[in-house]
């Protein structure tokens, strides 16, 4: 996994290791990165969106520190994704800006 820090979001993209290594790798480390808004950048090449789910909890534990929590997953069937279960985006553009309106939301109380 490489970790690499923009502003008030840490981006962590997926390197060699199997989804369920980057999720442990990430929860041992969540320390590091739990005041922090969260991009897991998935590289597409293989991973399938039914992996999606393994995220969750991750996902919640994040949203609970009031942070947002966004993956990128450029060769996604949005179609077959769950809205309620992660955000999933195109691009790392589109999850700055996914970001920067929770920021907003959060800001303005809602």
């Amino acid at each position: 996994m490489k970790v690499k820090e923009k502003g008030h979001t840490v981006i962590i993209k997926r390197s060699e290791e199997s989804i369920e290594e980057l999720i442990t790798k990430i929860q041992d480390n969540y320390a590091t990165f739990q005041n922090n808004n969260l991009v897991i950048d998935v590289c597409n090449e293989t991973f399938d969106a039914t992996e999606l789910s393994l995220f969750e909890d991750l996902k919640s534990k994040h949203k609970n520190n009031k942070k947002s929590f966004v993956i990128v997953f450029e060769n996604a069937d949005f179609n077959e994704i769950d809205e309620e279960e992660v955000i999933v985006v195109p691009t790392l553009q589109e999850a700055f800006d996914i970001i920067e309106m929770e920021e907003i939301e959060r800001d303005l109380g809602f």
